[in-house]
């Protein structure tokens, strides 16, 4: 096989033995440990859709001479049905990266990936100027390389291919920031995952400054250093586009006395087990999923008309939040809090509702508490939690059994519901019975007669 596509496909060559294994189920054709000798076990690859390496180095072939594709090579790699090429446990010298990158013109490959891969060196990018390329999904996932900071001119000699990506992940690989100059080369760019890194309030505001990611639709900065919560919206309001943004897994501190509002197209908000106590306005007016499970929230009062989707698990509610001002409101998880019953002017609103989960709360299984519960599941709105995690913590009586087998007969729950009724209803057949009695014979009551 051409040493050029050998490299093209950034193989780890390794003095050990290696092969590749297809799944033909799947498509999917993973090969570990390369070496020159077991290189030929990459043709079981040819009919796979996603292409994985795992292992090995690279730093020894940087001198090695890569002249341009024959004819017949790249005829052969625009024949591959590969959509998908995965580096993993690689050494990768960057200035062989950017000597082999341009090769993928050639192909079909969509997608993109380095996992825990280490980018040694700087590479020479001029061979990139200009050059097309079919990515248009680039992810690396615990990667290590030099600093972002004072690559603009590297970064500019791929803008005609970066300026038609569509979707970027960096995760988990220490990113302290992101330059205003870069940013503004992804003008295609939709998604954005840079989820687990050193990111700090500082870093955004020059990350999303006037320019950058225009198209920015989906946004995700979970698990970073982020600690104010109205400077991170400060920081996102030049992305006029935004409609998912996730914050979770950051430790949040809202200051009362200051406002700021998100972008108006923002549709889904996770703000999930980032250490707020409350609710905070203004929300965004368009916003229809919102997740703040896993925080400190005592009480909420949402009025929104657009909003789809609340998620509360996890949480502190003594009382499930009244849905009254969210009239489009389908799914409510209020899952693991300490709501101790669901009122029945709640239960009729729930009911309205496809998706509710209550499971893991401390209930009261008087009548009324597991009554609602008992309604709501009648109406198959509790979807797999019911009835196993839906248990009764009092009174003393029931406490552990489950919610299900709670008795809520109306004779036992509503006694005066039935007694009443019957009473009533003894007291008219008593009155028939007399008067069919008097009727029946005449004799039977004597008028008064007169002295």
């Amino acid at each position: 096989m051409n040493v050029a596509v050998v490299l093209l496909l950034g193989l780890g060559l390794l003095e050990a033995e290696g092969r590749c294994f297809f799944n033909r189920t799947q498509e999917h054709c993973v090969c570990y440990n390369l070496s020159e000798e077991s290189v030929q076990s990459i043709i079981q690859c040819y009919a796979a859709t996603v292409v994985e390496f795992r292992g090995g180095e690279l730093e020894r072939y940087v001198d090695f001479p890569i002249s341009d594709l024959d004819t017949s090579t790249i005829e052969m790699l625009g024949s591959l049905i590969v959509r998908k090429v995965i580096f993993g446990d690689l050494l990768v010298p960057e200035i062989l990266l950017a000597r082999v990158l341009r090769f993928f013109s050639y192909t079909h490959v969509q997608e993109l990936v380095f996992e825990s891969c280490v980018f040694e060196g700087r590479g020479d990018w001029d061979e990139m100027a200009g050059q097309d390329l079919p990515i248009v999904s680039l992810h690396f996932h615990n990667v290590t390389s030099a600093p972002l900071m004072g690559r603009q001119q590297d970064f500019s000699r791929l803008s005609r291919w970066l300026e038609t990506l569509q979707e970027l992940a960096v995760t988990g690989s220490h990113v302290t920031s992101l330059p205003c100059g870069i940013g503004s080369m992804f003008r295609a760019l939709h998604s954005l995952d840079m989820a687990q890194n050193s990111l700090e309030d500082e870093s955004l505001m020059p990350a999303f400054c006037k320019g950058a990611f225009p198209r920015l639709q989906v946004l995700s900065l979970q698990r970073n250093n982020l600690k104010s919560y109205h400077s991170v919206c400060e920081s996102v309001q030049l992305l006029p586009e935004l409609q998912q943004l996730d914050l979770s897994q950051n430790n949040l501190v809202a200051d009362p006395s200051s406002s700021c509002q998100w972008p108006a197209s923002l549709q889904v908000f996770n703000l999930s087990n980032t250490g707020l106590d409350e609710v905070l306005t203004p929300l965004p007016p368009a916003l229809e999923v919102l997740d703040m499970s896993c925080n400190h929230l005592h009480a909420v009062d949402i009025s929104l008309s657009s909003l789809k989707k609340l998620f509360l698990s996890q949480n502190m509610l003594q009382a499930a939040p009244s849905i009254r001002n969210c009239p489009v409101l389908d799914t409510l998880h209020l899952d693991n809090n300490l709501i101790t019953e669901l009122p029945g002017d709640e239960v009729k609103l729930l009911g309205r509702l496809q998706d509710v989960a209550v499971a893991g709360n401390p209930y009261n299984c008087s009548c009324s508490g597991a009554g609602g519960l008992q309604a709501l599941a009648g109406m198959g709105h509790l979807g797999q939690g019911w009835p196993h995690n839906y248990t009764c913590h009092s009174p003393p009586h029931y406490q552990g059994r489950l919610v299900q087998d709670v008795p809520v007969s109306v004779l036992r729950c509503n006694s005066a519901a039935v007694v009443a009724p019957l009473c009533i209803a003894l007291t008219l057949l008593g009155l028939a019975g007399a008067v069919f009695l008097v009727r029946s014979r005449p004799g039977l009551v004597q008028p008064c007669r007169r002295v």
